[in-house]
């Protein structure tokens, strides 16, 4: 084997690769599209079943509130961020929950 029949085969080799290595990257990118393309349908359909017109305005804000809400020892921020951090890890919307009161602990 001579050294042009060397350089000949090395380069095939590492063509070969990159071209498996762009339609790899081809085939993830394709993958990826389809998949964002479903979970956006789903999310349409989701949020139309859930979402009722009687209940929310344009902004998705609830037209009634769930009541007396009774701070005791506990500023309006506060009291927000609680009901945030509960809302977030329950996983449970803000808009389900119903607070009737939050007390301080000391």
């Amino acid at each position: 084997m001579s050294f042009l029949d060397s350089l000949l085969i090395s380069f095939f080799g590492l063509g070969l690769v990159f071209f498996v290595l762009i339609g790899l990257s081809a085939v993830i990118t394709l993958e990826s599209k389809v998949f964002e393309y479903f979970k956006a349908n789903k999310k349409e359909t989701d949020v139309k079943d859930s979402v009722s017109p009687a209940i929310c305005t344009n902004n998705m804000v609830p037209l009634a509130s769930a009541g007396d809400l009774k701070l005791v020892g506990v500023d309006e921020r506060t009291a927000a961020m609680i009901m945030a951090i509960v809302s977030d890890e329950s996983g449970i919307p803000l808009s389900e929950l119903q607070f009737k009161s939050i007390k301080a602990l000391d």
